[in-house]
């Protein structure tokens, strides 16, 4: 049995980003192309790429981490990665 199918998942807001119509790369897209316009040209300082990776990440792993109860192990094998990479990731975030 699923440990996790009790677990509540919040509804779509209608027309939002968070729409189970709307993939996760459209989402992407349409709040890179936001991030373009707000740059109006200007490079990120940080790099766009870099930028993106760090944004997407950090409530990732927020997000799993909380649904599996904080167990980095769990954690780790959803997100296909190895337990000491997540825990790396996790202080370089300031998670850990």
């Amino acid at each position: 049995m699923d440990n996790h199918s009790s677990k509540p998942v919040p509804a779509p807001v209608a027309g939002s980003a968070n729409s189970a119509t709307q993939t996760l790369g459209d989402c992407m897209a349409t709040n890179a192309r936001r991030y373009l316009a707000d740059l109006n040209g200007t490079p990120c300082r940080e790099g766009m790429y870099a930028r993106m990776l760090r944004e997407i990440e950090l409530p990732l792993l927020r997000e799993v981490l909380a649904w599996c109860d904080g167990n980095q192990s769990r954690a780790a094998g959803i997100l296909g990665i190895h337990r000491a990479t997540l825990r790396k990731k996790l202080r370089e975030l300031g998670l850990g």
